[in-house]
């Protein structure tokens, strides 16, 4: 691992973080507990997923749909570029320090957590956040000064949040490779960007059209699951003795 973190130019806290997500292959043979050998060809596959992170911004989500492409790397690459294009409009050009980011409101434990999912991605020697990493940060930061606070939020919910939108982007990333890119022809890198954008908005659509039926349905549930709470805690009537 430290080799190939010296290779690669990639911190071994960040492989491992790679290997957790699924993006690289596991080691190639064992020859102690903590000694683990791999492929000297991964340090090229780290600096891949590094640099679509670093120029493009592409989520980890998006960057292991693109290296286990079944079509081939050439239709993958021009859907990852066409992404990003689309991607980096909508994100923030300036940077910020963690140090900054504390003085703007973000609370530490935020940030350590994003960072520990691999959501947000410090660059350069001053370790800055930038686009998409940075509007997550200031959205959650602007959540906090709103009142919504850590107990109110916990990094347990926050989870699960996460992995559902993952499974999402996984759904609509499957459906793009499976029904569009076979099909786009040269018009590809067109078709892409064009989806990307739509897509974005389909789903703040549809999420808003959910809202109010899903709260509506979930307290439902909740009235039931009281309702047969209170039929279960309530004592039994035991019949009156007859007398002799």
């Amino acid at each position: 691992m430290a080799t190939l973190s010296r290779r690669s130019g990639v911190p071994a806290a960040t492989i491992k973080h790679y290997l957790r997500e699924g993006l690289l292959p596991g080691p190639v043979r064992r020859s102690g507990r903590n000694m683990a050998w791999y492929d000297a060809a991964l340090a090229g596959r780290i600096r891949a997923i590094k640099q679509l992170q670093r120029e493009h911004f592409l989520p980890l989500s998006v960057i292991k749909t693109v290296l286990e492409g079944a079509r081939g790397v050439d239709d993958d690459q021009t859907t990852a570029h066409a992404i990003a294009k689309v991607l980096s409009r909508h994100s923030p050009e300036e940077g910020r320090t963690r140090a900054e980011l504390l003085v703007q409101g973000v609370r530490g434990e935020d940030l350590d957590w994003l960072q520990s999912l691999g959501l947000v991605t410090p660059e350069g020697a001053e370790q800055r956040f930038s686009g998409d990493d940075l509007a997550l940060l200031r959205t959650l930061g602007a959540a906090r000064r709103a009142g919504i606070r850590a107990e109110m939020l916990p990094t347990a919910i926050l989870q699960d949040y996460a992995r559902a939108i993952r499974d999402l982007v996984r759904v609509e990333l499957s459906m793009f490779r499976a029904g569009v890119m076979p099909l786009a022809g040269d018009d590809l890198d067109r078709i892409t960007a064009a989806a990307t954008s739509l897509s974005e908005r389909l789903v703040v659509l549809i999420r808003r059209k959910m809202l109010l039926p899903t709260l509506e349905q979930l307290v439902r549930e909740a009235n039931e699951t009281g309702e047969e709470a209170g039929k279960q805690a309530r004592p039994r009537k035991r019949p009156a003795r007859r007398r002799r």
